[in-house]
């Protein structure tokens, strides 16, 4: 028999309440890709077929260039948010299981820096 309260022997297990911070943002990040995404699938095909210098003078625009960016950094922070979730739910190997973390975590980082420069580049560029 223990002279631990309820309270005191469940300390430090169960819900820290991220789960649930966890997933508003998730639907957050996806409910915002929705308006993103059309913008930028039809921004893209109104400029299909045009020269470079057109799409460059295009990206240069500022609210162009912000909501690309906005896209990239929503995009990745979802991505990341969801493989995170998958690697928690299906990896059951602790060692593993962190590795996969630390890995996807710091390729989604290079991704969406790397892409974020590259808007940048281009509309600085001209």
């Amino acid at each position: 028999m223990s002279i631990l309260t309820p309270f005191k022997r469940a300390s430090g297990l169960g819900s820290t309440s991220d789960g649930v911070k966890h997933w508003w943002m998730q639907r957050m990040t996806a409910v915002a890709l929705v308006p993103l995404s059309l913008w930028v699938a039809f921004a893209i095909a109104s400029h299909a077929g045009e020269d470079y210098a057109t799409v460059a003078a295009w990206f240069a625009q500022p609210f162009t260039t912000t909501m690309l960016i906005l896209f990239v950094f929503t995009a990745f922070l979802h991505a990341s948010q969801g493989l995170t979730v998958v690697i928690e739910d299906y990896i059951h190997h602790d060692g593993v299981k962190v590795t996969a973390l630390v890995g996807v975590k710091l390729v989604l980082v290079l991704l969406g820096t790397s892409s974020a420069l590259s808007i940048l580049h281009t509309a600085f560029a001209g």
